[in-house]
């Protein structure tokens, strides 16, 4: 008879820890939003891409459940937290195939961060770990991370608060949590995330908040010289807001008015 136990750190462990797809392939979709006094933030828009990542991958997501769960973790909350939504498929099947389209919700809170860089700016370092171009996962949030991770192992002992990352042809994409705008002479310039990325909320709520403005949006393929023109540039996601960029390695960068204009607008949300 086969041996089914199974071992975590030099102890016996369930098994479920092991069947669990999620921790193994990476199997499923994760959303972050910043909680208010109990009241998540956009999440209408997080739910939506969320459910839209899993027709994706071929999930089942019980949006009802979920919508209670979400209600019942952030009602007691006082002051600002940050939730993580987290479903991943249901254990079974043998190796990479899935026995079950239905997934499994984890719901978790975590300390919201400060607004420093938000009134500051940040600096952001250029990444040697590049994206992989793969239009059937571009712009959902899936589970498989590790470019995000070594990334951010760059940022490691150095005074960056961000890291940019490329594709693999050279193509600036986003932050290694954040997406990245870019303004010059008057227009608003985001990297297409056709083929690698995430479309973050926040992203999608400045493009709207620029085009009400009157201000052209522009969605293109974006080379490293692009950064280098631009009159200024921000990275924004929907836990910490927007932050101005200062600078990235040695290109220096200023404060500019339609970062300005655009904290001005969102504030209420993030610094309430």
């Amino acid at each position: 008879m086969v041996d089914k136990q199974a071992i975590f750190n030099g102890k016996p462990c369930d098994r479920s820890l092991v069947a669990n797809r999620g921790m193994a392939y990476g199997d499923g979709l994760y959303e972050t939003l910043l909680v208010n006094d109990g009241k998540p933030l956009w999440l209408d828009e997080h739910l939506a891409r969320l459910l839209s990542g899993a027709t994706r991958l071929q999930l089942d997501i019980d949006s009802t459940a979920l919508l209670e769960d979400v209600r019942a973790i952030c009602a007691p909350v006082k002051g600002r937290r940050v939730l993580k939504i987290l479903c991943f498929r249901r254990s079974g099947g043998r190796g990479y195939q899935p026995q079950s389209r239905t997934a499994e919700r984890l719901l978790s809170l975590w300390p919201a961060p400060g607004g420093e860089l938000w009134h500051h700016g940040a600096r952001l370092m250029l990444c040697q770990t590049r994206m992989a171009m793969n239009a059937q996962f571009a712009g959902i949030k899936h589970c498989n991370r590790l470019e995000q991770v070594m990334a951010t192992e760059e940022l490691q002992g150095s005074t960056c608060d961000e890291g940019l990352m490329l594709d693999t042809s050279g193509r600036v994409i986003e932050g290694t949590r954040s997406n990245l705008f870019a303004v010059s002479s008057g227009k608003l310039y985001t990297p297409s995330l056709n083929e690698s990325g995430v479309a973050g909320i926040m992203r999608e709520k400045i493009l709207h908040w620029a085009k009400a403005q009157g201000i052209p949006t522009l969605q293109v393929n974006m080379g490293p010289s692009m950064l280098q023109r631009a009159d200024e540039i921000f990275v924004c996601n929907s836990v910490f807001g927007l932050w101005p960029v200062l600078s990235i390695g040695c290109l220096q960068k200023s404060i500019g008015p339609m970062s300005g204009a655009a904290q001005a607008h969102f504030e209420s949300q993030f610094h309430a």
